[in-house]
């Protein structure tokens, strides 16, 4: 009889801690693996996105095609083109007459084409009212070196291959780690995965669709500002920029989720959320003015929201603080009536 008690306690704890105990050897043979596929499915990734570079990177320039520029009410813009090609925005001076015909229209496009005068072919000029041409941010992204271009490609490779990789290497990180965790911290930790696969997509695509446009053409606002011309950006800097700024957004977003596993587990709890708040805050725009551009208005534009999904965390962990220890006042009475 002891016997049989000495395993159903072994069993039940075994249960309760997870997988079967091995040595240390057996564990370094197991990461070993983890490392192995980890790095087999990143070369693998990376092989297929260097491949499909011109692809990947329509997918980087969007936002710098959806960025939009503004301008003054009072002033009067006008754009030459040349077939496809945009030879350039002017806004005119102010007092400057505008453009005969346009007077009351903002924006003036002038298409620059060839005419047949009789024998003789000049360039005329056609006038429009289209403001599409004058909004863009059209810079151009540019290559220097003849190996530049490698280069380029193989970043966008790296970037592009490690987003498409994590899954994988999460998964198999998951595979080493999760037998050593009890039932209960599995239980949390899978749906903290859950959730914050989806807060880290939202926030990537907070960033894509929202904040890139509005951060490039902040860039390019400051750039003037300072008497600085922007006629182009380098590739690779761009680049690093926009992946850097939305993975930064994509993390800052699984930031609750990881707070509040820590508050299910019992390492955080409300009282210490609401203290770090002060910290919180100045770590938000830190994380600003090292993912975004040097001016305010983009760094205020990712603290924001992440201070606000830390505020939210802060009250769903006093709620569940509050529904803890109203069920443990519902259950004392019970107690004291079974003990008389």
């Amino acid at each position: 009889m002891p016997e049989e008690s000495d395993e159903l306690r072994t069993a039940t704890e075994s249960d309760d801690e997870g997988g079967p105990v091995k040595s240390f050897l057996e564990h370094l043979e197991d990461l070993r693996w983890v490392l192995i596929k980890s790095l087999a499915s990143l070369g693998v990734a990376f092989i297929v996105c260097l491949v499909a570079v011109p692809t990947v990177m329509k997918v980087l320039t969007f936002p710098l095609s959806r960025a939009r520029l503004t301008y003054p009410a009072q002033t009067q813009v006008v754009t030459f083109l040349f077939g496809t090609n945009r030879l350039g925005v002017f806004p005119m001076p102010a007092g400057q007459r505008p453009i005969p015909g346009f007077e009351t229209n903002q924006f003036v496009t002038l298409h620059v084409q060839p005419i047949n005068v009789g024998t003789n072919l000049i360039l005329g000029l056609r006038a429009d009212s289209d403001a599409t041409e004058a909004q863009k941010l059209a810079i151009p992204l540019v290559s220097f070196g003849p190996a530049n271009a490698f280069i380029v490609a193989v970043q966008v490779a790296i970037y592009a291959g490690g987003l498409i990789a994590s899954p994988f290497i999460l998964f198999f990180i998951a595979s080493f780690v999760f037998p050593a965790l009890k039932m209960k911290e599995r239980k949390y930790i899978y749906r903290g995965l859950f959730y914050g696969i989806g807060l880290f997509l939202s926030g990537v695509a907070f960033c894509y669709f929202a904040l890139m446009p509005i951060a490039l053409v902040a860039s390019f606002r400051y750039t003037g500002w300072m008497g600085i011309g922007v006629p182009q950006w380098r590739a690779e800097e761009y680049i690093s920029f926009v992946c850097k700024f939305m993975l930064g957004m994509g993390l800052g977003f699984e930031m609750p989720v990881i707070l509040l596993v820590l508050v299910k587990i019992g390492i955080l709890n409300y009282s210490m959320l609401s203290k770090a708040r002060r910290y919180v805050i100045i770590l938000n725009f830190l994380l600003g003015a090292i993912l975004t551009t040097p001016e305010i208005l983009t760094q205020v534009l990712m603290a924001f929201p992440l201070q606000v999904l830390y505020e939210i965390t802060i009250w769903i962990a006093w709620y569940w603080e509050r529904r803890e220890k109203r069920r443990e006042a519902a259950e004392q009475p019970q107690g004291v009536l079974g003990a008389t």
